[in-house]
């Protein structure tokens, strides 16, 4: 048997070509988050503790991005004949719920300290923080290409970019407290580090779950989708027009298309300028067309044309 099973090479050579930038990326997190939480035991900041947790959630987070990546590029076969590219989708979703989860402890854990704030040791928080903000920003740096269209990096980016603004608050918490010894600026970050922590993965987090409820993309107009079709020569309707994504970076879609009865190579020149016309304006390059008679009825599953014409079929026995 012969198998005609799409691929997406774009979305491949993509996949391979970041997989090297996120292995760089989770080893050097790795290596910090152990620096980082003896410098907070030692400092007894819990500035420096919160950071470390969202730092080892990173290395998880980039562990599973690399491994979803690994699977992207495994070719589409008769199972999945998508290939693999939701194994991101569901990684994004596991970092998210994930970051949700940590925002919640640290807001327990940072109330408890502003209660009675312990005793931090300001100088540590600071060095720290400064070599925290440096590898935070060089592993943000390092996975920020190509995250803008695919969503298992930009959780991985969100991630990274989340510790960098969080560890640049902590230094300007340790910096204030060598002077001031306000402790209870310590707990007072890690809430903020909390609130930016949720609110990153609040975005991905709605995005993921859109993408596995096969919603329509929120960048897509369904109303000028029908118009721009409709403007395409030859088509006299649209109906049962569905769009969703597989993964950020793939879009897909399929629409009953209503012709004049029209020879087959006529119908294919249609489809060639819906398509072309989906691809440049709405960046959706899989799309399914089925096209149909102007005398059928869109409501029903199956049409019937010219439902008044009587098929009569004639015919001979002989014994």
């Amino acid at each position: 048997m012969t198998q005609n099973l799409h691929t997406h090479p774009h979305l491949t050579n993509a996949a391979r070509q970041s997989m090297p930038r996120l292995a760089l990326s989770l080893g050097l997190t790795l290596v910090f988050v152990l620096v980082e939480a003896a410098a907070g035991f030692f400092s007894n900041s819990l500035a420096l503790l919160t950071d470390a947790a969202h730092n080892l959630t990173d290395v998880v987070a980039l562990g599973l991005s690399w491994y979803a990546m690994q699977l992207t590029t495994r070719p589409a076969n008769a199972r999945q004949t998508y290939g693999y590219h939701r194994a991101g989708i569901l990684v994004a979703l596991a970092n998210s719920t994930t970051l949700v989860l940590i925002a919640v402890g640290i807001f327990y854990e940072a109330y408890r300290r502003l209660m009675s704030p312990p005793e931090v040791q300001a100088g540590v928080l600071v060095g720290v923080g400064m070599l925290a903000l440096a590898v935070n920003l060089g592993t943000a740096l390092l996975v920020r290409k190509g995250s803008e269209h695919d969503l298992n990096l930009r959780s991985a980016f969100v991630h990274l970019m989340g510790d960098v603004l969080s560890t640049v608050g902590a230094v300007l918490a340790g910096v204030v407290m060598l002077f001031t010894h306000w402790n209870w600026l310590d707990p007072l970050v890690s809430m903020f580090i909390g609130l930016l922590i949720l609110w990153n993965a609040g975005g991905i987090l709605r995005e993921t779950v859109d993408i596995l409820l096969e919603s329509t993309p929120r960048d897509v107009d369904m109303d000028a989708m029908v118009r721009d079709i409709l403007q395409v020569q030859g088509v006299m309707g649209v109906h049962d027009l569905h769009v969703w994504s597989i993964t950020r970076g793939l879009r897909t879609m399929s629409a009953h298309i209503l012709t004049e009865d029209v020879p087959i190579s006529a119908g294919s020149a249609i489809q060639a300028q819906v398509n072309e016309m989906l691809a440049q304006r709405y960046k959706i390059v899989h799309a399914t067309l089925q096209l149909e008679c102007i005398g059928c009825e869109p409501d029903l599953l199956y049409c019937e044309i010219d439902a008044g014409h009587v098929h009569q079929s004639t015919g001979t026995t002989g014994g």
